[in-house]
């Protein structure tokens, strides 16, 4: 029993030595590929089984890939069936579309715009050769329909690169309707607050007034 464990320790040992880290040119022994080596082509490859020797396929013809369907002009292009820019956002907006809208314009947008919108963002403020970004509070912009913030922020406009390929479709109506808050807020009126507010905000001067009154 003694001298088959020996056995068996010298065995151990001399495959232990074999393992030590030596110099070759020969390729390394794969035991298991665990898919190294896969037959397959590269984007831009050149593939001689096809007649126009192009590796990349184009869709079938008449077929759409799944997740691709844009049947509605408003929604992906901001657009109205002849053309025009939709006047207002098509989704839904709530608070959770505003906050995440708000989220994407302070990534995207407000290096350039400011948080504001007021066009005084950060690359704005520095000396680095920029065209000036326009306010949000400017008439134009105001009075613009939701279609054409929505088709500047998918294609750009200008000096102003397009941001399609970086922000998804909901997430440009998002950044529209934080636009849009943006805009209200620096051009608020009293007829914006809810009623009761607005009584409040009308019945403080009167009562300051006389307060003030009473004191002299």
């Amino acid at each position: 029993m003694r001298r088959l464990f020996v056995t068996g320790l010298m065995l151990v040992a001399l495959l232990l030595a074999g393992c030590r880290g030596t110099q070759s040119d020969n390729p390394p022994f794969h035991m298991n590929l665990d898919m190294d080596f896969q037959p397959k082509f590269g984007p831009q490859e050149a593939n001689p089984y096809f007649e126009d020797g192009a590796a990349m396929r184009a869709p079938v013809s008449g077929t759409v890939p799944r997740g691709e369907l844009r049947d509605s002009s408003a929604l992906y292009q901001g657009r109205t069936a002849d053309g025009d820019y939709v006047d207002q956002i098509p989704i839904a907006v709530n608070r959770e579309v505003l906050e995440r809208g708000r989220e994407r314009y302070e990534i995207q947008c407000s290096v350039c715009h400011g948080k504001t919108g007021d066009g005084n963002g950060v690359i704005m403020r520095g000396d680095y050769g920029y065209t000036p970004a326009p306010s949000y509070h400017v008439g134009r912009l105001r009075e613009s329909p939701d279609g054409y913030l929505y088709d500047v922020i998918a294609n750009g406009v200008r000096s102003m690169p397009a941001y399609g390929q970086k922000v998804s479709v909901m997430d440009r109506w998002a950044i529209v309707a934080y636009i849009r808050a943006l805009q209200r807020s620096q051009n608020a009126t009293p007829d914006d607050l809810p009623p009761g507010e607005r009584a409040e905000l009308g019945a403080a001067p009167e009562g300051g007034a006389t307060a003030q009154a009473g004191t002299e």
